[in-house]
């Protein structure tokens, strides 16, 4: 497991931008698509206590983030990344077991997600922790390259 220390952050600040942007680029090499993601996010859909977002520095490196938003009764989990040079060090998981612990103490009973086939990697991480199929739901509903996932917290 890799050093860091995870910080709370506003999805809008610098470095979550550094990192989305990022991650932006990582969907437009996997899908092809030349917007990347364009399920719209507004910042105010992470301030608490309608959602929560997280930036993980490594020598106070930006290196990953995630976070959650309410979506119904569930909290959704939004912009999962590690950038590549962190990758396969511990850093997703601790992103996750984050959420997985802040949305369960602001009082929600389950945790669903959108991600693509194009992104085995993400498949494996939370299949790993216990999310399992649920009916499409979301932005992207339809497109049949999308995974929904979800977990009883």
């Amino acid at each position: 497991m890799l050093p860091y220390d995870l910080r709370p952050a506003a999805y809008d600040s610098a470095d979550a931008q550094v990192l989305t942007d990022e991650v932006q680029l990582e969907y437009v090499r996997r899908y092809g698509s030349e917007g990347g993601d364009i399920n719209p996010i507004d910042a105010a859909d992470f301030v608490p206590p309608v959602g929560q977002f997280f930036v993980a520095y490594v020598d106070d490196v930006p290196a990953a983030m995630g976070g959650w938003r309410r979506h119904g009764d569930d909290a959704e989990i939004r912009r999962m990344y590690v950038r590549p040079q962190f990758q396969r060090r511990g850093l997703a998981r601790a992103v996750l077991d984050n959420i997985e612990s802040t949305a369960r103490e602001a009082g929600f009973a389950r945790l669903i997600l959108e991600t693509g086939l194009e992104q085995p990697e993400a498949i494996e991480l939370y299949r790993s922790a216990g999310y399992a199929d649920i009916p499409a739901f979301g932005f992207y509903a339809e497109e049949e390259l999308s995974v929904h996932l979800g977990k009883q917290l």
